[in-house]
């Protein structure tokens, strides 16, 4: 493969091997101070392992033309913010986003309705080559628009959602439907435009492998209970519901719950309920400091959590979450900011010590990785 240079990121297929080891490296000494054993390391393929991708949309008037313009795909690089880069090649995307970039962006520039003021183009496929593109306008969408995008969807055997100020056209679904294997068992998950999915179907896989069988050497975990929060689609909670007797899984967004629901009518799973409810609201409730109407429905005393689960933002979690989730027997941590993790190790090493931690390779070339640590309170 030729060197191909992309914004922000150290694309050298032939150096993964070794920028993998210096990331292990770096995540290992991050976490020593608390005791972590030696990682284990899950390794991301090389080239083709991005299941979401967004580019924005450059117009640039073609050469001795003071009319005609011509679009194309841009990135920017952080050291020069203004100054856009034209992708003609993504490799790390999955081959459904690349098989479909060029002859998306010939339709466009082939296309003055389509290309009218449109700014942004987003990608979401699965590893069954379903594939939902959406289009970003600084415009509003009309009927010419739709008529047009409609013709596309069929050219391109994708589905298509138009977005504008305050308007959002769905002309066949907003989701696509991903299929993960976790020991042995087929879990299919719907996952939907603009809301958080996982964009490495690979690592993915082995992050929720690493989570369940962990999770089952937990003493007597078959009688007990697993509380996730920041649950998503139901993402890890519906594999760890064959673990635990029951699982309440919470999560602030309206559209990631109402998809964990429906992902476990699609997978039979009947011991799990999911909540709409924000770290802190969880916490609130679950203390009994306020009742929820959202949870009129559930017993919260019917619950005997042995085991947390917690997938947080970038930011890590606050004060007041770290001492909620230091009250729970063991607390599985995915984290996609190794840094703000072993800032949240400071205090809940005082109270639980790492059985088992892992370096999950989310993002090839770049600095970036999700740590996964399993806890387990220390012995009185």
């Amino acid at each position: 493969m030729p060197r191909i240079s992309l914004p922000a990121m150290h694309f050298a297929p032939e150096d993964y091997a070794g920028q993998l080891k210096l990331k292990s490296q770096r995540l290992q000494a991050l976490l020593n101070p608390f005791g972590c054993p030696a990682l284990e390391i899950h390794a991301s393929p090389k080239i083709g392992f991005r299941m979401r991708a967004e580019f924005r949309l450059w117009h640039e008037r073609s050469t001795g033309s003071k009319t005609d313009k011509r679009c194309y795909f841009a990135m920017f690089d952080p050291a020069e913010p203004k100054q856009p880069i034209e992708i003609t090649e993504y490799p790390i995307a999955c081959s459904t986003i690349s098989q479909c970039m060029a002859p998306l962006l010939e339709a466009i520039n082939a296309s003055a309705v389509l290309a009218r003021k449109l700014f942004q183009v987003e990608f979401l496929a699965s590893r069954s080559n379903e594939l939902l593109v959406t289009l970003v306008y600084h415009r509003q969408l009309d009927e010419n628009w739709q008529a047009e995008a409609t013709l596309l969807a069929n050219k391109l055997n994708a589905s298509i959602i138009g977005r504008a100020r305050k308007q959002r056209i769905v002309l066949q679904r907003d989701h696509v439907y991903e299929t993960l294997a976790v020991q042995g068992q087929a879990f299919r998950y719907e996952q939907c435009e603009n809301s958080f999915t996982q964009p490495n179907a690979s690592i993915n896989e082995a992050m929720i492998n690493w989570a369940v069988t962990h999770a089952r050497g937990i003493d007597s975990v078959e009688i007990r209970d697993l509380l996730e929060m920041y649950c998503g689609n139901g993402n890890f909670s519906l594999p760890l519901a064959r673990v635990f007797r029951q699982v309440l899984g919470t999560e602030i967004s309206k559209t990631s719950i109402a998809s964990a629901k429906r992902n476990a009518q699609y997978n039979r799973v009947k011991n799990i309920s999911f909540v709409r409810l924000s770290g802190e609201e969880t916490a609130t409730a679950l203390r009994g400091e306020r009742e929820f109407r959202r949870l009129a429905n559930i017993s919260l005393a019917d619950y005997d959590f042995c085991t947390v689960l917690v997938d947080p933002p970038r930011a890590g979690l606050d004060s007041k979450t770290l001492e909620f989730i230091a009250g729970f027997d063991n607390i599985i941590y995915i984290s996609c900011n190794p840094q703000s993790l072993a800032e949240n190790m400071s205090l809940l090493g005082k109270s639980h010590r790492i059985t088992s931690g892992a370096l999950f390779d989310q993002f090839p070339y770049t600095d970036h990785c999700e740590a996964g640590v399993f806890l387990a309170r220390r012995a009185q």
